[in-house]
């Protein structure tokens, strides 16, 4: 037998047994005398959980954003296309930064990365463009705890890859493919998203739609597509459709505005686009309109 006290006890007298016993009844009396107290339940927190795509949509920093919502359907449109947490994903002509506000976060708290292919800003470059790049430059890139690292590159006639071949999961088109046939560039577009992507990688394209019965003007001037053209670049490109949805159909919209699409929200135009808005043209119709009737399709680079 081991001389150490582990493993090792004195043998219990009858008095420590009956000690013992009293001391547990005792315990036992005093109990029956009060309420035990049950665990409270820990506080719902206040909104969704941090790092969800419910959480991004609904995030404070979007505060003058949040107003079209109703009428772009951000948690809709990105379900639809499938995104992830840890995704890495291109936006082709991010703008303002209207998606950006979204998906950067999004990424940043599930270890993905969002790349955002502006303007290309080079000599020769439209002015307006180069200022909206430089804002949203010092918007996104000065508060890296809530927007992470953004890679930013750019797509334009003489661009380069938009980021690092095969490498991404998904490539985004978000209302520009009109402005893309208007320079040209369309093509270009859809080549650059291929480049991109991995194989099973997917490209998701919402666009401003035009009837089938109407007539593709080949520079999209009054910003409206048709669908089928739209399939036709991507099929071009290699790209093999998947689905398409009607999250972002709006049957009131028929297309024959006096300037085009920008005569509807949110840019709202009154005179055509470089002349001084008209204060007594008639916006009430256009209003009660909404925003456009826009295709919503997803496409995938094969494996």
């Amino acid at each position: 037998m081991s001389n150490s006290r582990q493993g090792w006890r004195l043998p219990l007298s009858r008095r420590d047994v009956l000690s013992g016993a009293a001391a547990v009844s005792l315990t036992g009396l005093a109990a029956c005398g009060r309420k035990e107290k049950t665990a409270e339940p820990p506080p719902a927190p206040d909104g969704p959980p941090k790092g969800s795509l419910e959480w991004a949509v609904a995030g404070p920093w979007r505060a003058q954003d949040k107003i079209r919502d109703a009428a772009r359907h951000p948690m809709e449109t990105l379900r639809f296309f499938g995104l992830q947490p840890r995704m890495t994903v291109v936006e082709f002509w991010p703008g303002s930064g209207w998606w950006t506000e979204i998906l950067a976060p999004y990424l940043a708290e599930g270890a993905g990365k969002y790349v955002a292919a502006g303007f290309q800003t080079g000599p020769g470059a439209d002015p307006s463009q180069v200022a909206l790049m430089a804002a949203f430059q010092q918007r996104f890139t000065n508060d890296r705890r809530l927007y992470g690292e953004i890679e930013l590159s750019a797509f334009g006639p003489t661009s380069g890859p938009v980021t690092l071949a095969g490498t991404a999961d998904m490539a985004l088109f978000m209302r520009n493919i009109h402005a893309w046939m208007a320079a040209g560039i369309a093509e270009k577009a859809f080549a650059d998203a291929w480049a991109a992507l991995r194989p099973g990688g997917i490209l998701g394209v919402e666009q401003h739609r035009l009837g089938p019965e109407q007539d593709q003007d080949p520079a999209a001037a009054n910003g409206y597509v048709q669908e089928a053209f739209v399939k036709q670049l991507a099929a071009e490109a290699g790209f093999v459709f998947v689905a398409a949805s009607e999250i972002n159909a709006n049957e009131r919209d028929k297309k024959d505005h006096p300037f085009g699409v920008e005569t509807l929200p949110p840019v709202s135009l009154t005179a055509p686009r470089g002349s001084p808005p008209n204060p007594t043209f008639d916006r009430s119709k256009y209003d009660a309109i909404g925003e456009s009737d826009r295709m919503t399709l997803r496409f995938r680079k094969p494996e």
